[in-house]
């Protein structure tokens, strides 16, 4: 563990990445606007939801875990729960028998672990609704690399620890080219391209795929 910190360090502080001080500064705002709006106008559909997953199975309505946000710093994600108690647990225990993490696929069309309720909140991505609390906190953005479990995150090389140099987000170049399809080694080549490649534009051009992406509910299960 105390290599993989110091990798995580190294990386989280190479040089190389530098952007607009006013691109970071409108996509903060964008981040901050938007989150604000859907948590005013879809507020009355979070009690719905939360009431449908509590009625569908036992359990809290809100899943938390924690991810590797900006720099390497842990915090805690939230989103609706789609699985049933425990799934958490059952993961981790099958990355501990992973081998190749690169072509590692974390979702599965047939997994026992979703609940009914759960199909359809991941179908239409509602279950991400409560990510825009760790939007208003600041530890995630609008777009950005998925947050990335400890458990993965731990294994990253050094160049892989340069999606870490911007904020994670509730969407992001992988969602808009494949979603669940994407083994673990193509999201991480989309990320990296987002990072290399990133501006206000391209958040911009992302989030205008994602309604697409959403409505047709491709790569999502």
């Amino acid at each position: 563990m105390k290599e993989s910190m110091a990798v995580r360090k190294t990386a989280a502080e190479e040089p190389g990445l530098s952007y607009p001080r006013w691109q970071l500064a409108g996509k903060r705002i964008l981040d901050l606007v938007v989150a604000s709006v859907l948590l005013i106008l879809v507020s009355p559909l979070w009690l719905v939801i939360v009431l449908w997953i509590k009625l569908d199975s036992p359990g809290p309505a809100i899943f938390t875990q924690k991810r590797v946000g900006l720099g390497g710093k842990p915090y805690t994600v939230y989103k609706f729960r789609t699985m049933v108690p425990h799934a958490d647990d059952l993961m981790k225990a099958k990355l501990q028998k992973v081998k190749d993490l690169e072509n590692f696929v974390f979702q599965d069309k047939n997994d026992p672990r979703i609940t009914s309720s759960g199909r359809f909140l991941r179908k239409t991505s509602l279950d991400e609704l409560p990510q825009v609390l760790n939007i208003l906190l600041g530890n995630m953005s609008l777009v950005g690399p998925r947050p990335e479990v400890p458990e993965i995150a731990k294994h990253y090389t050094p160049e892989q620890w340069q999606r870490l140099k911007v904020p994670p987000g509730v969407t992001g170049l992988a969602q808009v080219n494949g979603r669940s399809e994407l083994t673990l080694g193509e999201t991480l080549t989309y990320d990296l391209e987002y990072v290399q490649n990133w501006s206000f534009w391209l958040d911009l051009k992302i989030l205008w795929k994602t309604v697409f992406v959403v409505f047709t509910g491709k790569g999502a299960y």
